[in-house]
Order: C-alpha cells, then sequence, then structure tokens
C-alpha cells in the first residue's frame, strides 16, 4: 500500500489511515486470507462476503469503471481486500483533501459509510477482490 496527499504528495502512514477513520491492514495473499476476513467481518458485523474479477477481457468494463471515477459516497462501508491486481481509491480526508491509497495484493481497506471516495484501476486493468458486507448493503453511489 502507498497511500499520500494528492495535493502535496506527502506520505500518509497507516497510522494516520486510521486516524482518518480509514482502517488498513495487510494480509498476506495465500490460502489462509480469509481467517484474518472472518475476525474483521464480526468485529464489524459484516454478514457476507463476495468476489470481483475485474480486467480488460470484462465485458463492458470501460462503463463499469465509469460508474467509480467520479466522487461520490456509500451509506454502508466499502470494504476491499485484494487478493491480486491493484486498484486505486482516491478519499476525502477529514479536512476534504484528496487521499491516494494505491492498494495491490494484501492490503486490506475500509471506505466508511458517508466518505466522499472515487475508484480506479492500474494501468494494467486487472483486479481480484473480495468485499465483506452487511445483510443489505447499499453500494448506490449518492454522487457530490
Amino acid at each position: 500500500m502507498k497511500a499520500y496527499f494528492l495535493s502535496s504528495q506527502k506520505a500518509i502512514s497507516t497510522a494516520e489511515l486510521n486516524q482518518q477513520g480509514i482502517p488498513y491492514e495487510y494480509i498476506p495473499a495465500d490460502q489462509s486470507y480469509m481467517e484474518p476476513l472472518k475476525v474483521w467481518m464480526q468485529r464489524r458485523a459484516y454478514t457476507a462476503h463476495d468476489e470481483v474479477r475485474l480486467n480488460a477481457e470484462t465485458p463492458k468494463l470501460e462503463a463499469i469503471l465509469k460508474q467509480f471515477e467520479d466522487e461520490h459516497l456509500h451509506t454502508d462501508d466499502e470494504v476491499r481486500y485484494i487478493v491480486k491486481g491493484a486498484g486505486i481509491f482516491d478519499i476525502r480526508s477529514q479536512d476534504d483533501q484528496w487521499m491516494r491509497v494505491e492498494l495491490e495484493a494484501g492490503d486490506f481497506i475500509i471506505v466508511p459509510a458517508d466518505r466522499h471516495h472515487r475508484f480506479f484501476l492500474t494501468e494494467d486493468q486487472q483486479i481480484h477482490a473480495v468485499r465483506l458486507f452487511k445483510d443489505n448493503p447499499s453500494w448506490v453511489p449518492i454522487y457530490r
């Protein structure tokens, strides 16, 4: 994980992300990654998970990604664990600055409910992620 403020390029530590209300943890992307994710599920009352895979061959990939590139929020947490590939979250800080968080295999992050953000794939256009959520997730984007 690499995190920094877009305006200044100042690095952001894991501790600073947590202070911003954005939990982050590195969980090795090996066969046992579901065990630590189950701990997060219990801790945060997430009741389900699924997996998403996107790559250059994904039908309508451009349209899928277009809905995430504009600044928006969700009324539920957006939880991602990166199994393979990479992605980028731009997340608003508590004082409304953009923080860029570049994620790759092994990175786990929670973008809290009601926090403005946007998401992009890297140039490789490949990601395999586990998503954690509550019974009835509301990931409908609410654009700013």
